[in-house]
């Protein structure tokens, strides 16, 4: 008896940090992990990102903020805008600004390959 107890002394504490990082658990263990937590509602309607804010904000984790603020898709969008004026410098037949703008369009395709990872 005196371990349920125990047990049910653990359970009302709060949960406890795992061991891994809270990005390499699965979302059944960030959940099971968040319903321990007093005063918390909607858990099995949280998606894995928000579910790491919440066990973040409850353990007292520091949310690293990125560098780059740019989304993926205002990347993508600017570069079908570039790819458009290629087209054009292509038609007028102005190498020079041809080359100018593929080395912009390949930057940003690998600026939205680093914020994909």
């Amino acid at each position: 008896m005196a371990e349920e107890e125990k047990k049910e002394a653990q359970d009302q504490e709060g949960p406890k940090m795992p061991d891994k990082p809270l990005e390499r658990l699965t979302i059944k263990e960030l959940r099971e992990i968040a319903l321990k937590i007093p005063n918390v509602q909607g858990v099995h309607g949280m998606n894995k990102e928000e579910l790491i804010a919440l066990l973040k904000d409850y353990f007292g984790i520091k949310e690293e903020k990125k560098k780059d603020t740019a989304s993926i898709r205002e990347l993508k969008k600017k570069i079908k805008e570039l790819k458009a004026k290629r087209e054009e410098a292509r038609a007028k037949g102005d190498k020079r600004m041809v080359t100018i703008l593929r080395k912009r369009i390949s930057r940003l395709k690998k600026k939205t390959r680093r914020l994909a990872a």
